[in-house]
Parts: C-alpha cells; structure tokens; sequence
C-alpha cells in the first residue's frame, strides 16, 4: 500500500530538481538543457533559464567541474554578469564581485565564452533583445568550480 503512494510521490519530486539524481552514487548529474526545435530554452522564467544556461556551462566545461559537494570554506567565488541575445549569443560578460583571485576569474570567464552559442531564451523572458543573468561560480582548491545556481550543497566543515 506504501508503495502505490510514495512511488507517484517521489516521481512528482524527482520532475522538480534541476538534474537527476544518480541513485548509485547519490549525484545530481549533468542534463541536457530542454529545447525546441529550433533550439530555443523551455524555461518559464529567468530563473530556470538561468539554470539552463548553467547546465549547458557545466557541459561543456565537465572536466573544470566539481562533481560532489563543494568544499566547506570554498577557495574562491566569482560572480559574473552576463546578457545573451535573443539567438543565444553572449552578448556582454564582466566581473560583478570576486576575491580577485586572476586566475578563477579568467577561468570563468573562459567557460563561460566556450559555452556559446547558449539555448535561445524564450522571447517573454527578453528585456530590449536580451537576457541579464549573474552566476556564481564556486571553486574548491583544486581550481575545479560549480554554478551556484546548480551547485551541490557544501560539505559541513
């Protein structure tokens, strides 16, 4: 009987995390951002393009990327803002906030720019032709990052 009401339950909380869980290892892993056929971004809002944007940067950036929690006192973190175009181009990039650590900020705004072209944001979620997104990224001592807005919870110290 608990069976035929948690199993419905845990498929309806599984459809609302940004990322499916690998029940081997207990990982979110990497997804796909959803897209139309003409590869335009199926998030509603700005928020959930910004996790598309996230996804599709950890992508193609996998290997200068954390796969588990983050590090509790984390080396550094970067924020970047950033707007894309109306095609998924990025438009502008530049440091919001950062410990001025050089080498994580050339290093984020190096995956960022090797992540282009990005899914088209819907044309509801444009403000005078483009999205304006900030992204955090979190990088552990060994130089690997994650995205705040897909990150891992931190490791208690």
């Amino acid at each position: 009987m608990y069976r035929k009401l948690v199993l419905p339950l845990v498929a309806v909380l599984a459809a609302c995390s940004h990322a499916p869980l690998d029940v081997t290892t207990g990982r979110v892993g990497a997804t796909r951002v959803q897209t139309t056929g003409d590869g335009t971004s199926t998030a509603r809002s700005v928020d959930a393009y910004k996790a598309d944007l996230a996804q599709r940067i950890s992508e193609v950036n996998s290997t200068r990327v954390y796969t588990d929690r983050p590090q509790a006192l984390l080396r550094s973190i970067v924020v970047v803002g950033f707007s894309v175009d109306r095609d998924g181009n990025l438009v502008r990039s530049q440091i919001l906030r950062s410990n001025h650590d050089r080498a994580n900020e050339q290093t984020a705004l190096a995956a960022l720019r090797s992540s282009t072209p990005f899914p088209k944001p819907a044309s509801h979620l444009l403000r005078n032709g483009r999205v304006e997104v900030a992204e955090s990224w979190l990088f552990n001592d060994d130089g690997r990052f994650q995205l705040r807005s897909i990150a891992h919870e931190q490791m208690d110290e």
